[in-house]
């Protein structure tokens, strides 16, 4: 069972990748998961791709273009660097709870995860009891997915580089999005959300993926239930913001493969913009 939930880092990907609240001012982009970040003193074009962090076998694709970036850049960056076996090592324990759920939940708390995790895994909350709330939402946001095993971008990017000898690095830590979790939802705000995941909703994400639509993902799930203005800030623009000011000295060190859940890359403080503002000309790569 343990192996079911592998991280913290993983619900914020598989659950916020593509639960983007909307935002009043938010600059349309072109339809493309990858971009080209050139200009501003960079020697080098670097590269920003969006991905779904998990998605079914048959719904999986890597179109020439990803490709052709991916070998011409020196460096793959992610979220977190999951070649790294002390983040690996994180991971595997921040899906363990300190005190059992039936200690530090609400009967009523309680109750309302039963019946979620009942009508979406068949899966009984006393089954679970020393898992956390957010690994326990992991779990469920994957059974939304219609297959068994989901596959993973960030693994193949891993994969390429080390096939391709390029260096791996990460934006933050496993700890890190853990604290992100933890301050951006109380625990009734987590169990409200998990209740409103829906099959129909994950399709309708994935076939927007399928079609680089990156507007449309990052408005699939736009509605104040998934996330609210707290939980935007700590999940998407404090992140956002972060990373773009750590991008600039980076690249011009090295030609960089950014990879990071495509609901990163619209919005006002989304890092497509957020780049643009900082003088980089960025657009899309459509072939």
């Amino acid at each position: 069972m343990k192996n079911l939930f592998t991280s913290v880092a993983a619900v914020i990907a598989l659950v916020f990748s593509g639960t983007i609240h909307g935002q009043t001012k938010s600059p349309k982009l072109e339809n493309s998961l990858l971009w080209e970040v050139s200009g501003n003193g960079l020697s080098k074009p670097s590269y920003v791709y969006g991905t779904i962090h998990g998605i079914c076998p048959t719904d999986y694709f890597m179109a020439e273009k990803t490709k052709n970036a991916f070998q011409k850049s020196d460096k793959l960056i992610l979220e977190i660097n999951l070649a790294d076996p002390i983040e690996m090592a994180d991971m595997q324990k921040a899906g363990i709870a300190s005190e059992p759920l039936s200690k530090t939940l609400s009967p009523e708390q309680l109750s309302k995860l039963d019946a979620v995790l009942q009508k979406n895994t068949g899966l009984k909350i006393k089954h679970l009891d020393g898992f956390t709330l957010s690994a326990i939402m992991g779990f469920i946001s994957m059974k939304t997915f219609d297959c068994e095993t989901l596959k993973s971008y960030e693994s193949d990017f891993i994969d390429l580089a080390k096939k391709e000898n390029k260096s791996i690095g990460g934006f933050e830590t496993v700890k890190k999005q853990t604290n992100v979790l933890v301050n951006a939802y109380t625990d009734s705000e987590l169990i409200e959300t998990v209740e409103d995941f829906s099959k129909a909703e994950t399709k309708k994400m994935v076939e927007d993926y399928k079609a680089e639509n990156v507007m449309n993902v990052y408005n699939d799930l736009a509605n104040e239930k998934l996330m609210t203005k707290n939980a935007k800030k700590w999940i998407l623009d404090d992140r956002n913001k972060d990373w773009a000011q750590k991008m600039p000295e980076m690249m011009k060190k090295e030609s960089l493969f950014v990879a990071v859940g495509v609901g990163h890359l619209p919005g006002e403080e989304g890092v497509i913009n957020l780049l643009r503002k900082a003088g980089y000309k960025v657009k899309p790569v459509t072939k």
